[in-house]
């Protein structure tokens, strides 16, 4: 049997876990900030694992773009290069790719468990999907399916953020102010939580406690403090508004999935709020997105089941 090291590396966390004969061990995670490098991550790792073997390949999604197997971070100090891992490692082959990418390459293979629905109808099995998700930056992919898919993988969180709203309008023009351009990433993050919260506060002119996003989270699940609360609507609605902008530009109508490390934890109040109509409140084709499936993805090693895909698909490490 062939040993594959898979990871799905984000700006925060780096996850690890050993397939085998198409097996997958249990994952582990480790911080980004406590390793200086990924090759010191992925030294310490194997090292860990030493007795299950060697490691032919590898297979690594990474947050941020990959140009030519080589990604820098956008959220971290980070360098993940290929050529440099199977030189350091002697694989035989590493295969880097967005972990966006990962994430679509998983969705034909997530059964009805792995999702959570948010409205829709039955998407069509031909048709694309898109995944999309907040947690340190945001990311986006599709998936277009056929006897040969095709993922296509994108950096469409550093976009410009669209408003709908007259309250959204005073939100973004804030935060211009204070970070120039304004992208979807900027708000509908971790840090972006952050920056609704700070930005609502200051056109109300109100006084409050400094949080970090978990903080803002956890007041509003339990309607503790009124910005708070709001700001994570904020966050939902824009959340809505960028899904369907991203349904329309690849017809996914296949349907559409919420991963990330945000978004499976606030399901309930994702469901509540505005989400979907923003979702769907695309002018005259309203009625095209009310059809289409959202499934928010609460399968924790989603990644990796489309890491593992990828490879046993394509032999992506032959």
């Amino acid at each position: 049997m062939t040993q594959y090291l898979l990871a799905d590396i984000g700006g925060t966390n780096a996850r690890f876990a050993l397939m085998d004969g198409g097996i997958m061990g249990a994952v582990e995670v480790l911080s980004v900030a406590d390793h200086a490098t990924a090759g010191q991550a992925v030294a310490g790792f194997l090292a860990r694992h030493r007795e299950a073997g060697p490691v032919a390949a590898a297979a690594i999604g990474v947050a941020g773009p990959v140009d030519n197997g080589r990604c820098t971070f956008t959220n971290s100090d980070w360098v993940v290069d290929a050529a440099e891992l199977e030189a350091e490692f002697g694989f035989r082959k590493v295969r880097v790719v967005n972990d966006f990418a990962a994430a679509a390459w998983s969705l034909p293979h997530l059964s009805a468990a792995d999702l959570v629905a948010i409205g829709g109808q039955e998407g069509h099995p031909d048709a694309p999907r898109v995944v999309l998700g907040p947690g340190t930056g945001l990311g986006m992919a599709c998936l277009v399916p056929g006897s040969q898919s095709i993922v296509v993988a994108s950096e469409g969180g550093h976009a410009t953020l669209p408003a709908t709203t007259r309250r959204q309008d005073d939100v973004l023009r804030w935060l211009r102010g204070r970070f120039g351009h304004v992208s979807i990433e900027r708000v509908l993050s971790g840090d972006g939580l952050v920056n609704l919260h700070d930005a609502l506060a200051a056109i109300d002119g109100r006084s409050v406690l400094q949080r970090d996003a978990p903080a803002i989270t956890e007041a509003a699940l339990r309607d503790a403090c009124p910005v708070c609360r709001e700001a994570l609507d904020t966050f939902c609605a824009l959340l809505g508004g960028v899904a369907g902008d991203l349904a329309l530009t690849f017809g996914a109508r296949g349907g559409v999935y919420i991963a990330g490390g945000i978004v499976p934890r606030i399901v309930d109040f994702l469901a509540r709020s505005a989400f979907r109509a923003q979702f769907e409140a695309k002018g005259r084709f309203q009625g095209y997105l009310a059809a289409l499936p959202v499934r928010v993805i609460v399968r924790r090693d989603a990644a990796f089941v489309g890491l593992a895909a990828l490879v046993d698909s394509e032999s992506a490490l032959a």
